[in-house]
């Protein structure tokens, strides 16, 4: 789901329990739908916010404020489901004026893989994909880059980089294949990780 605004509305949870509204990156759309489905949690709504924003995190702070603004009194609570993701900390500037939480971390790679692991291992040289940027790579990558007009920046861009990671969300063999491609394009060796969902698991389960 990349599309603007994409709501699922499961109304009054029978449990009682307060309805949030999870303001989230697009790019973590089948992710959050699948936790809130494995987990029964029907007091949680979705509102994704284009994922092409991941290219320009100077948008992110703004699109974030609109969206809480315009559905703050409809809901209980609100989660931003952003981690930092490229806003040098404005994200959590507005949402702790906004009074909302949001999930720690520097950006989705680390929550995936578990941010106290990805802090410990430092990797410099690694380029991540996850299973949305595996999808979605020419939209998000190789045509953003110019690299579909003009291979040759490939070094420029890329040229310190050893490997590409593959952060695998799900198991699914096409996906892996795809990745390996994505790397081999980019002149990376190759490594998939099964994270899973990662610190996001926990992140909603605290506010359910």
């Amino acid at each position: 789901m990349t599309s603007d605004a994409v709501l699922t509305t499961d109304g009054i949870d029978p449990s009682g329990r307060g309805r949030i509204l999870l303001i989230a990156c697009g790019a973590l759309a089948r992710e959050i739908l699948a936790l809130k489905t494995a987990n029964g949690w029907g007091h949680l709504d979705l509102q994704c916010l284009p994922a092409i924003l991941h290219n320009h995190p100077e948008r992110i702070v703004p699109a974030v404020q609109e969206a809480v603004a315009k559905h703050r009194d409809a809901y209980d609570d609100i989660f931003v489901v952003y981690a930092d993701c490229g806003t040098g900390g404005q994200l959590q500037a507005a949402c702790a004026e906004m009074r909302v939480e949001m999930v720690p971390g520097p950006h989705c790679y680390s929550f995936f893989e578990g941010n106290d692991v990805f802090a410990a291992k430092g990797e410099m040289t690694a380029f991540y994909l996850t299973d949305f940027l595996v999808r979605q790579f020419e939209t998000f990558v190789w045509e953003p880059l110019g690299l579909d007009r003009h291979p040759d920046l490939r070094d420029m861009y890329f040229g310190h980089y050893e490997k590409l990671v593959y952060q695998a969300q799900t198991d699914n063999p096409d996906l892996t294949v795809k990745a390996k491609t994505c790397a081999e394009r980019l002149g990376l060796t190759f490594e998939r990780r099964f994270t899973g969902y990662g610190d996001l698991t926990q992140a909603l389960e605290a506010i359910s």
